[in-house]
């Protein structure tokens, strides 16, 4: 998720290539003698790092689903592959902001998720992320999903099968660095 705090951070110190890779891998690695890890990249997807916190963030908050996939991680990093690709095309061509009222009818949806404001603050707390994180998340989905409807118009299932095919094409003309080992 593009505005991870931590991740952002990285992603400014880094121009991620070669050895940017390889700097953002030894500040992610364990530190010290404490061999505490602070967060593991699982991908870079043209230049944007999607960490395990930001997996965790988008499952904890119900924004992308694993769908009973044998491996919940793989499923829900793949979706997050695909939507910096979406997202990558999106600023390109920089759709029309969603209005502020519209940001927060998405927060509140995602709030109702739970069954109190102390559960919702716990799930952000285990996340990793704030409010503000959330918020940003949610305005770049909206974006998205106007590019895609503008782009993609017609039945869904037309629709749903022209955007895999999109997506793919993206996948093949973009740098996607894949460091996800399934069961580690």
């Amino acid at each position: 998720m593009r505005t991870t705090t931590r991740a952002l951070r990285l992603r400014r110190a880094f121009a991620v290539g070669r050895g940017g890779l390889v700097g953002a891998l030894l500040i992610m690695a364990p530190t010290g003698a404490s061999g505490e890890v602070i967060d593991r990249v699982l991908a870079v997807v043209a230049g944007q790092l999607i960490t395990l916190s930001d997996v965790t963030a988008a499952r904890e908050l119900d924004l992308e689903r694993a769908d009973g996939a044998p491996d919940p991680i793989r499923a829900i990093l793949s979706k997050l592959i695909d939507r910096e690709l979406i997202l990558e095309e999106v600023d390109r061509y920089a759709p029309p902001e969603p209005s502020a009222a519209a940001v927060s009818d998405e927060v509140a949806k995602v709030r109702a998720r739970f069954p109190s404001p102390a559960a919702f603050g716990a799930a952000l707390a285990r996340s990793g992320i704030d409010e503000r994180h959330v918020r940003e998340t949610l305005r770049q989905e909206l974006r998205m999903r106007a590019y895609l409807a503008q782009r993609f118009p017609g039945g869904a299932d037309r629709r749903q099968s022209s955007m895999e095919e999109w997506v793919s094409g993206l996948r093949r003309r973009a740098e996607v660095v894949d460091l996800y080992l399934t069961g580690r």
